[in-house]
């Protein structure tokens, strides 16, 4: 039985396409253990090929953007305190500064509470997050469908401008 299992591999050494093994090296089968690799087995040195790094340069239009990106999440982020303080500036005048500061103050206290009241860091930043985005949604549909500008409003309360 081995022996015809001996004639199978050589018929089918035969019938392979590759080429056969140089005969004057002897090929010793590898022994897979557990083992470190003994210092005796010289490892193969890999030639390195060379590393191409392609740096692309950014212009001015990639910073403006940035920049913009950055103020609108900082804004993003304020919107609940903003909203407030846009609603009390309708009812007594109040400065740019001013209003910065009671909505950056009120926006920290809204997402203290959220902290507070929801365990966790990150679960409680979702959901402040959450209504930061129903603010604004809010904010965006009564600038659009009503008469009001609302957006208009908190804008100019915000650069300074008349309420």
């Amino acid at each position: 039985m081995a022996e015809e299992n001996e004639n199978n591999i050589q018929d089918a050494e035969v019938l392979s396409t590759t080429p056969a093994p140089d005969a004057s090296k002897e090929i010793q089968p590898e022994v897979l253990t557990a083992e470190a690799p003994s210092a005796e087995q010289p490892k193969e040195a890999k030639p390195q090929e060379p590393q191409v790094i392609i740096k692309k340069e950014r212009d001015l239009s990639h910073y403006v953007g940035l920049a913009l990106l950055t103020v609108l999440s900082i804004i993003f982020f304020f919107i609940p305190g903003v909203a407030l303080v846009y609603l009390v500036s309708c009812i007594a005048a109040i400065t740019a500064p001013v209003a910065w500061i009671f909505a950056a103050i009120l926006s920290v206290i809204v997402w203290f509470i959220f902290k507070l009241k929801i365990k966790g860091f990150k679960k409680s930043f979702f959901w402040y997050i959450g209504l930061c985005a129903l603010v604004s949604i809010i904010l965006v549909s009564l600038s659009v469908f009503t008469s009001y500008q609302i957006l208009s409003g908190i804008f100019a309360l915000l650069i300074g401008g008349s309420n």
